[in-house]
């Protein structure tokens, strides 16, 4: 997937990417902390930004102390003769044992 590998920052549909990083990191959904932040927005519009900037400055932190690791390369995919010859050999084996 693109997602996966394109900068938060870069990205289209994020503002900064603060919520989609905390969401990645900690393993929930971002809408929860989107929708977190919205009754606050309109009662304390500074505070709000204040504290999502901040959040943003800690994510920044994390990323650039803890860097992600980087995945293995993937193994090629098996074509469908080869996907098919184990499964032959099982049945011969087992064809063999009756």
């Amino acid at each position: 997937m693109e997602n996966e590998t394109t900068n938060l920052f870069r990205r289209r549909d994020t503002f900064f990417g603060i919520c989609e990083a905390v969401g990645q990191d900690f393993g929930f959904n971002p809408l929860w902390l989107r929708l977190a932040f919205i009754a606050p927005l309109f009662f304390f519009p500074v505070q709000t930004f204040m504290a999502y900037f901040a959040l943003g400055l800690v994510v920044l932190a994390s990323r650039l102390i803890f860097p992600a690791k980087s995945a293995a390369p993937a193994q090629p995919a098996l074509n469908a003769v080869e996907a098919e010859a184990p499964k032959a050999e099982k049945a011969e084996e087992l064809a063999l044992a009756a």
